[in-house]
């Protein structure tokens, strides 16, 4: 059946998750639109096809067994030099993406995998581009502040063209997640996966 490349992530929801797509397209990140504004609990990772619903099924308990948290991004911070990324930060809700994050990556289940890096939650805003376009990311974005209650987490996958397509949507305490589309203005009811 092949491999897919998949991803975990928390969405930012609206109003921010289009502005902040939108900053990071200004910046000149040509990745800006091919991925949702996210913080990642898997970053991606390739697996077997056919493992997709046992995936789903571990995602599905992972979900079951968290709560709602508090999310409040705040200010930028920069992995420079190591890595070439520029990000808002989560200032509140990092200890329970780190939770979620074990979780998903747990030794019992599908999606076991080995970080490059130590988990920094956190908001990617510019990511390989010229070194000005890294500063100026940085320092207008330096008082940004967004909030909301977290309830949810996803699944994506990566398409051949490089773009990230959300599969499922996974509510804490095992409800179906209702996560408002980036893009959809903030009064109007959340489509349900």
């Amino acid at each position: 059946m092949g491999t897919v490349t998949l991803g975990v992530s928390i969405a930012v929801p609206e109003p921010y998750g289009s502005l902040l797509q939108e900053q990071r397209a200004g910046f000149g990140d040509p990745a800006a639109y091919g991925i949702p504004t996210h913080i990642t609990l898997l970053p991606p990772t390739e697996a077997e096809a056919d493992a997709l619903p046992a995936i789903e099924a571990h995602l599905a308990e992972v979900a079951r067994c968290g709560r709602p948290f508090p999310m409040r991004l705040s200010g930028t911070g920069t992995f420079r030099p190591l890595s070439p990324v520029v990000f808002v930060q989560v200032a509140e809700g990092a200890a329970a993406c780190t939770w979620l994050q074990k979780r998903v990556r747990d030794a019992s289940g599908p999606l076991v995998r080995e970080l490059q890096f130590s988990y920094h939650p956190h908001v990617t805003v510019a990511h390989g581009i010229a070194e000005e376009a890294m500063d100026r990311a940085y320092e207008e974005l330096s008082d940004f502040e967004a909030a909301w209650t977290c309830a949810s987490f996803a699944l994506y996958e990566q398409g051949a063209d490089g773009v990230w397509r959300k599969l499922s949507s996974y509510a804490f305490g095992g409800g179906i997640a209702a996560v408002p589309a980036q893009g959809a203005p903030i009064d109007e009811p959340a489509a349900t996966i």
